[in-house]
């Protein structure tokens, strides 16, 4: 029976070493080693060890050694969390440089010195004592009891500091885990959007296509995939998953623009064609407008016409500038030089609504003109009725109208009276008159507008 609680003691003192970190396995192997020479016997027999002391000291031994028990079961629990705890900080620093982070590093360093101070007055503890020595003595005996069992508390009161710490970087190890979970899936994204780029652009080729400028983007992102198979050990977890990230945007629009490009290319010629033949009407249009002209100044005072002087000439350089401009946009998409071609079709579009809204002009003068010299007083009475409806407006509600309102329509009455005595005489401008009615229509409007603001606000 001595025997086999002899060999028991021996198991757990190796099993206490075992468990120990490196560098504190060499400073507690002498104690167990020093216990274990009650195995070699003592003697040339090797046989079972004898025990002394009567049976309070056996007590007492038995009382040192569930003690000793205790701390080592103690300090295994402890190593085994500061294991576990370190996995989750090296998790942490993988992923975040952010203040808090670091501040938890340094809380565990801290941590770690104290577990380092309480593992080494428990392996002194062990040192200290030999428990299955023949002649233990019951101070002996109690005197490791008390220590075993003061260090087995100090090991269980830093085991608890750990496991408060632990609950406190709770956030950043959930943080950080998220953003691992998210490290494979982000980096084989932007690998997948890669090679669609890749075979987009090679599908555009075959169909004759060069795509100069989509292969020389794609070509650059190849140092940052480089970088991807790298790994986040090489440039960290936050860094790689943004770099991800902006490896599958640029990927995707490269893929998107090589797929739409066939459709760009047939654009780009569609509105070529539909261009020249705008060019060429507008040509003919603007032919008629020295015709127009001529009218204008035959029937209509000089005011009438007289800053329409300049639109044939107008006309024909903006045609002209127009087709030079269509040939430049036909030669860049010749040569595949898509946003050359869309940029210079947009300047063309751009001439001819300028050149087309000046030949429009002469045109719609005349027109107009004509209008009002058969009958005037069509645009008096529209321009009289917004005058009146407005003062309605502002006399609601209120027996006199409010300055601000009434200063404005009285002087919108006057205009139109003082235009419409203008179109007394020989030569009238009637340009002049319809310009000025439009001015009075606007002033009031504004009024109105302001009326209604105010009203609704509850001014």
């Amino acid at each position: 029976m001595t025997g086999t609680r002899g060999a028991r003691r021996y198991a757990t003192d190796v099993l206490a070493l075992v468990l120990l970190p490196l560098p504190l396995l060499a400073a507690a192997s002498a104690g167990v080693l020093a216990s274990s020479g009650a195995f070699a016997g003592g003697g040339a027999g090797g046989g079972a060890r004898r025990w002394f002391g009567g049976g309070r000291a056996e007590s007492q031994r038995a009382d040192a050694q569930a003690a000793k028990d205790a701390a080592a079961a103690a300090f295994y629990e402890l190593d085994t969390a500061q294991r576990g705890l370190r996995i989750s900080m090296e998790t942490i620093a993988a992923v975040d440089r952010s203040p808090a982070a670091g501040r938890a590093a340094q809380e565990f360093a801290a941590l770690g010195r104290r577990i380092d101070e309480v593992s080494r007055e428990y392996i002194e503890a062990v040192d200290r004592y030999d428990l299955d020595r023949v002649d233990l003595d019951s101070a002996t005996a109690t005197g490791a009891r008390t220590d075993l069992t003061r260090a087995k508390d100090a090991l269980v009161r830093v085991k608890g500091e750990l496991e408060r710490f632990e609950q406190g970087i709770g956030p950043l190890l959930a943080t950080a885990e998220t953003q691992l979970a998210r490290l494979a899936p982000a980096v084989e994204r932007a690998r997948g959007a890669l090679l669609a780029a890749s075979d987009a652009l090679d599908s555009v080729r075959g169909a004759g296509l060069r795509a100069d400028d989509l292969a020389a983007r794609l070509a650059a992102l190849a140092p940052e995939l480089t970088r991807l198979n790298e790994g986040a050990g090489r440039h960290g977890v936050a860094e790689t998953l943004h770099r991800a990230d902006r490896v599958l945007r640029e990927a995707e629009a490269v893929r998107a623009e090589a797929e739409r490009l066939p459709e760009r290319a047939a654009e780009i010629d569609r509105r070529l064609v539909s261009l020249r033949t705008r060019a060429q009407a507008l040509a003919n249009r603007a032919a008629s407008v020295e015709p127009v002209l001529s009218e204008l100044r035959r029937r209509f005072s000089l005011a009438c016409w007289q800053d329409l002087q300049p639109v044939p000439e107008q006309a024909v350089e903006g045609v002209r500038r127009a087709e030079e401009k269509i040939g430049e946009a036909a030669r860049a998409r010749g040569e595949q030089r898509w946003a050359d071609a869309t940029a210079l079709l947009g300047t063309v579009r751009a001439l001819l609504n300028a050149t087309d809204e000046a030949v429009s002009a002469a045109g719609e003068r005349l027109q107009r003109l004509n209008a009002v010299s058969k009958d005037p007083q069509q645009e008096i009475d529209r321009t009289r009725f917004t005058i009146r409806d407005a003062q309605r407006l502002a006399m609601d509600g209120r027996h006199t109208p409010d300055p601000r309102h009434a200063g404005p329509l009285d002087d919108a009455v006057v205009r139109l009276d003082r235009a419409t005595g203008g179109l007394e005489g020989r030569h009238p401008d009637y340009w002049h008159f319809l310009t000025e009615l439009e001015a009075v229509r606007a002033s009031v409007a504004r009024v109105v507008e302001q009326i209604r603001e105010e009203r609704g606000s509850g001014h």
